[in-house]
């Protein structure tokens, strides 16, 4: 299996320079929804757009949901930043820290 490069742009730099890569699940369902690179500390409550890779479901649609459609966020544009993510909702996801 490739290797997984985390990015290293002013994002990161931004917040420390700390990521990890989260393999992001449905809490309902337990299905897989795609790899994020988190930045920084604290609490996953939006995942950005340029930071999901290998998704299993789709990310243009304007509602993050699993295979089985349960609703897990709604696409934003972050303001501070100017780029699109999805804010999650409370409890919808379960996130687990993967080796890059």
């Amino acid at each position: 299996m490739r290797k997984s490069v985390l990015k290293n742009d002013k994002y990161r730099n931004k917040r420390g320079g700390y990521s990890r890569l989260l393999e992001i699940s449905c809490e309902k369902c337990r299905g897989f929804i795609c790899f994020y690179q988190k930045d920084g500390p604290g609490n996953l409550r939006r995942m950005y757009l340029d930071r999901i890779t290998k998704p299993d479901v789709p990310i243009n649609n304007k509602m993050l949901s699993c295979k089985k459609e349960h609703l897990l966020g709604a696409k934003i544009i972050y303001k501070k930043e100017k780029r699109p993510a999805f804010r999650l909702f409370v409890d919808a996801v379960i996130k687990k820290i993967t080796k890059s």
